[in-house]
């Protein structure tokens, strides 16, 4: 039986709630950033990227907590994300200033590569408003008490982006505990982010604050490291050389130091070149091992997102009370085909994802 413990649908208003910083993604298409003379304007983060993936291709009702600038651009990112579907009653606007001084959009400039060249992802998001929330902002007892949200996700970019952002993610964290909700964290260690909090090393301090208030942990294998300060010979090498037992390994290396985890997943991921990348995960839950399909030389045309749509079709398994190795599956299936369109946020339907794990190919549906 499983320990997730899943408040019933018909009690909250929420499936999932998140918490995080919303960009503008400035996108090139085929082109370099540095070269580029248009882009194309998407909205994404890492953590809202994964309500508003449970929103349009799985169906779920989600909402985002954060924060943005009043003005037109901050007006923009929030009609793009009314566009994805994912509720923004708990948005937080801040009165602009004029030149963005105190407070401001934050924008991602993001390449896709191609081959050899690598994706690429430029930031601008110092003093972002989102960024500059204090614990106190977001009414949390308005939304796990009152409204009721069955889930809540959040991760490691957040928890980067200024001295004030861990507080507000574990206040949020101690309010969803005290009334039920579901916890997933996503590491996502981004060395530009913590290079001015204090590397890799703050990042594990922090995080490892956190973690005890999390119940389903998730990253890919660098993740476990670098944020949380695990590690396992033999996981610098490629996925295609590496015995999966070393994620095992290092698995139960963190269960040792958190055993409360009820689920811990990773992607797995060998980037042969941008194009071409072998992809998988395994999920550890109630003391199993689950590997997803592995997908060898997949063809990727925007890998970012990918690891967001992992998350929200795990999320979805655990939601809709799928099998461990269905729950797995489906968070691969879906972050597979995010990374065959462009932008951050997922273009696919529940029918495409459930025909990717049944095995179907990429013959016209006509």
């Amino acid at each position: 039986m499983s320990s997730m413990n899943i408040k019933p649908k018909e009690d909250c208003r929420w499936d999932c709630v998140s918490l995080g910083e919303v960009m503008l993604r400035l996108d090139p298409g085929e082109g370099r950033v540095r070269n580029a003379r248009s882009f194309t304007v998407w909205e994404g983060g890492g953590e809202y990227n994964v309500s508003r993936g449970l929103r349009k291709c799985f169906g779920m009702q989600t909402a985002i907590a954060t924060s943005l600038v009043q003005n037109d651009v901050g007006m923009l990112l929030e009609d793009l994300m009314l566009q994805g579907g994912v509720d923004t009653s708990h948005l937080k606007w801040i009165p602009y200033d004029g030149y963005g001084k105190a407070a401001r959009v934050g924008l991602n400039f993001v390449e896709r590569g191609y081959g050899v060249r690598a994706a690429l992802g430029v930031s601008d998001r110092a003093y972002s408003a989102a960024s500059l929330l204090q614990p106190g902002d977001i009414d949390w007892e308005q939304i796990f008490a009152k409204e009721g949200a069955r889930w809540f996700h959040t991760g490691g970019i957040y928890a980067a982006l200024s001295e004030s952002t861990p507080a507000v993610i574990k206040e949020a964290m101690e309010c969803a505990k005290a009334n039920g909700t579901l916890i997933s964290y996503d590491l996502n260690y981004r060395p530009s982010l913590w290079r001015a909090q204090g590397g890799s090393e703050q990042s594990i301090k922090i995080n490892r604050e956190i973690a005890p208030l999390v119940d389903v942990m998730l990253g890919n294998e660098e993740d476990f490291t670098a944020a949380l300060g695990f590690s396992v010979p033999g996981m610098d090498e490629h996925i295609s050389k590496l015995d999966t037992g070393n994620f095992k390994r290092m698995i139960d290396s963190v269960l040792e130091v958190f055993p409360h985890f009820k689920a811990v997943a990773t992607t797995l991921r060998n980037a042969k070149t941008a194009t071409f990348n072998d992809w998988s995960a395994i999920l550890w839950q109630d003391g199993e091992f689950y590997p997803a399909i592995n997908r060898e030389d997949l063809e990727i045309l925007d890998r970012v997102g990918g690891g967001d749509s992992f998350a929200s079709g795990l999320i979805y398994g655990f939601l809709t009370g799928k099998t461990p190795d269905e729950t797995v599956n489906y968070g691969a299936a879906h972050g597979a085909l995010a990374m065959t369109t462009a932008g951050d946020t997922s273009m696919a339907s529940l029918n495409e994802v459930e025909k990717v794990m049944a095995g179907g190919g990429a013959r016209v549906d006509r």
